[in-house]
């Protein structure tokens, strides 16, 4: 049996203590986020590095739509989301995988 290895979280220090939000949350927060936007549906490759403040999100957008602008949208949504949330600033990358 393979070792399972830990997670890794965000830790959120405050004055009564310490906050951990583990990466899968993030991830669901910066999917959630991304699908608020009309035409954008998030696929299953999606991963964020805290070290580096980076979130990457594989997506299907609605055939017939300016592809840049709803990928600029979700960057938006996902960054706002994750900001207000946890307080995490991250560089959102798209990749828009296919057409719906």
């Amino acid at each position: 049996m393979s070792p399972v290895l830990p997670e890794e979280s965000l830790m959120l220090p405050g004055e009564n203590g310490t906050v951990s939000v583990p990466e899968r949350v993030l991830v669901a927060i910066a999917s959630r986020a991304a699908e608020t936007v009309d035409g954008i549906r998030v696929r299953r490759r999606r991963t964020i590095d805290l070290e580096a403040h980076e979130v990457r999100l594989s997506v299907a957008a609605r055939r017939g739509e300016p592809l840049r602008e709803l990928a600029e949208r979700a960057q938006s949504e996902v960054a706002s989301a994750l900001e207000s949330m946890c307080g995490f600033e991250a560089r959102v990358d798209i990749a828009v995988r296919e057409l719906e």
